[in-house]
C-alpha cells in the first residue's frame, strides 16, 4: 500500500462522513420544516455517500489485498473498477437531473425560493469543502480518487447553477430558467462521466490510450 493510496483513503473517508452528516441534517430539517427542496437534496446526498463510499472502500480493499499473499493481480485494477462504477453512477445521476428538469418544464411546480436557495448554498459549501479535501496532484491521480473528485465537483456545479437559476427566477419571475440551468449542468456532467468511463474502461481492458497512457504509466 503506497503512502499516496493511504492519503487518498483517509481523504475519501472524511468526505463520506461530511456528506453523510449533511444528508442526515437535510433529511431531518426537510421533514420538520416540510421543505421539499431540503428533503430532495438530502436524499440526493445519499447517492454521493454511496459513490464516494465506494471510492473509500476500494482503497480499503487495495490495502487489504496488498498485504495478502493470495492476491497477485494488479491492485490498480481495483481502483479503475471502482472509478468505472462511480462514473456510471455519475452518468445516471446526470440523466436523472435532466429528466426531472424537463418534466418540471412541462409541469411547473411552485418553488419556495428561500428554501431552495438555502439548500443550494449548503450543498455548495459542503461540496467546496469536499473538493478541497479530495484535491490531489496530477501525478498522484488514479481513476478512483478522480471519480470521487468528479462527484463533488459535479454536485458543486449543480448547486451553483441552481443558485444562479433560482436568483434569476426569483428576481425576474422566469421560473423555467432553473430548468435550463439544470439541463446545462447535466450536459457538462455527462461529458465528464463519459471521459471517466473511457479512461477507467481502457485501464480495465489494458487498452493503452496514447493521450492518457503517459499519465498513468508510472502507476504500473
Amino acid at each position: 500500500m503506497s503512502h499516496q493510496h493511504h492519503k487518498h483513503e483517509s481523504k475519501t473517508l472524511w468526505v463520506v462522513l461530511l456528506t453523510a452528516i449533511t444528508m442526515v441534517v437535510e433529511i431531518i430539517f426537510g421533514l420538520t420544516s416540510k421543505s421539499m427542496a431540503l428533503l430532495a437534496d438530502g436524499i440526493h446526498m445519499g447517492s454521493h455517500v454511496l459513490a464516494i463510499g465506494l471510492s473509500w472502500l476500494a482503497y480499503v480493499i487495495v490495502r487489504r489485498v496488498s498485504k495478502s499473499n493470495k492476491f497477485n493481480g494488479n491492485s490498480d485494477k481495483i481502483l479503475s473498477l471502482s472509478g468505472y462504477s462511480s462514473g456510471l453512477m455519475l452518468l445516471i445521476f446526470a440523466i436523472v437531473i435532466m429528466v426531472e428538469a424537463i418534466e418540471r418544464f412541462f409541469t411547473p411546480v411552485e418553488i419556495v425560493y428561500k428554501d431552495a436557495i438555502m439548500v443550494a448554498v449548503i450543498g455548495l459549501a459542503v461540496n467546496v469543502a469536499s473538493a478541497f479535501l479530495l484535491h490531489h496532484n496530477h501525478e498522484e491521480s488514479d481513476h478512483n480518487i478522480r471519480a470521487a473528485y468528479l462527484h463533488v465537483i459535479a454536485d458543486a456545479l449543480t448547486s451553483l447553477s441552481a443558485i444562479l437559476g433560482l436568483i434569476v427566477a426569483m428576481i425576474w419571475d422566469i421560473p423555467f430558467i432553473d430548468t435550463i440551468a439544470a439541463i446545462v449542468s447535466s450536459l457538462v456532467i455527462i461529458k465528464w462521466s463519459v471521459g471517466l468511463l473511457k479512461d477507467s474502461g481502457s485501464a480495465l481492458l489494458d487498452i493503452k490510450d496514447n493521450n492518457h497512457s503517459h499519465k498513468y504509466e508510472h502507476h504500473h
